[in-house]
């Protein structure tokens, strides 16, 4: 799994639209590769042990699920994701 972390929106729909052009070519690149393209994520909430709740602090904004036959081959595609452009960094996992 990649964690995408930090980053922004984009604002414009031309932004939106070279946006998803990228994510297209990235993931037509990985091919069978890509198990689930994943989804960004809203704003979150962390559960205390004691059932309270507080925003997340994981500053996860996003995930995809690519196969892969170790962690520095997941590593290795990772490298060519389009979050990279605009985003603080990728925890592979």
């Amino acid at each position: 799994m990649l964690a995408y972390k930090g980053g922004g929106v984009a604002t414009t729909e031309a932004e939106r639209q070279a946006a998803m052009e990228r994510w297209g070519g990235w993931f037509a690149q990985l091919g069978a590769a890509v198990a689930d393209g994943g989804n960004p994520f809203g704003p979150s909430t962390a559960i205390g042990l004691d059932g309270s709740t507080a925003p997340a602090t994981a500053g996860i904004t996003g995930y995809s699920i690519l196969t892969a036959d170790s962690l520095s081959g997941a590593a290795d595609l990772a490298k060519g994701c389009p979050v990279l452009e605009h985003y603080e960094a990728i925890d592979v996992m």
